[in-house]
């Protein structure tokens, strides 16, 4: 499956970008990278971890899902992702929260 055609849960919402070259290109969608990984695990199989910012993003969407992988279950269906005990960004609680309403909403 190319990455291409695996659609986006919260990207094309918050930032109107459709594929995943587009969100790299897109400022506010780069930051916001992670929490699609988190949420959307069909992008694990075609995502290439060799790109810096997608293996910061993968990385980011591991140590959240680490920390609050009962409640990302709880909210969305997703495949585990990789244990990482790296320490959390706090300034990103909110982010997280909101984009966990909007995919309970819209899932």
């Amino acid at each position: 499956m190319k990455v291409e055609s695996v659609p986006f849960r919260l990207l094309t919402a918050y930032t109107g970008v459709k594929t995943l070259e587009e969100a790299l290109c897109d400022p506010r969608a780069k930051r916001l990278l992670w929490l699609e990984i988190l949420m959307n695990d069909r992008l694990d199989a075609v995502l290439d971890l060799n790109r810096p910012e997608i293996k910061e993003a993968y990385s980011k969407a591991c140590r959240w899902y680490a920390t609050y992988k009962s409640l990302v279950e709880s909210v969305v269906r997703r495949a585990p992702l990789p244990p990482d005990s790296s320490p959390l960004d706090q300034r990103d609680y909110r982010t997280f929260v909101e984009a966990l309403r909007f995919a309970a909403d819209h899932h």
